[in-house]
């Protein structure tokens, strides 16, 4: 009888270890994904300010819709807007930053201050600014980007 409750538990720990290894490479996982997505989304706001349309083309999704404050678009006319100036994204200040992943699906917040030139004249305005991205194969596609209007005391819910 000793040497079978010596098995079980034997058995328990190895089951119980291969368990928590499992776990804690799943979180690896999800939290690897989670920084390569905000260094993504980082390196947009970066494209977006050099008006580098060459990069941005590749991460927007044929089907990817901006809302701005102006207005809703689709990815041709935001690479246009991006490409003439007639909106550039001079500055983005993200000041905190949520991310959500669900399968193939990331979700970013990110609380900004933009510092922009809108049909010539200068604005600064603070945004959260939402980001769907889908895993298409290894990459990730932006499939929307809507800027709201917030105070800039409005924290994003962790």
């Amino acid at each position: 009888m000793l040497k079978n409750q010596s098995e079980f538990m034997k058995s328990t720990i190895i089951a119980l270890s291969l368990f928590f290894l499992s776990m804690t490479s799943a979180m690896c996982q999800s939290s690897t994904e989670e920084q390569k997505i905000i260094q993504l989304s980082k390196d947009k706001w970066q494209w977006m300010a050099d008006k580098n349309v060459d990069k941005l083309e590749p991460l927007f999704d044929d089907k990817a819709k901006f809302v701005h404050m102006s207005g809703t678009w689709k990815k041709a006319e935001e690479l246009e807007i991006i490409k003439t100036g007639s909106i550039w994204y001079k500055e983005a200040k993200v000041h905190d930053t949520a991310v959500e992943i669900s399968g193939k699906t990331a979700i970013v917040w990110n609380r900004i201050t933009l510092v922009a030139m809108v049909r010539g004249n200068e604005a600064i305005t603070e945004f959260t600014v939402t980001e769907v991205y889908q895993k298409q194969g290894k990459n990730w596609k932006m499939l929307a980007l809507t800027f709201s209007s917030v105070r800039d005391t409005h924290q994003i819910k962790k």
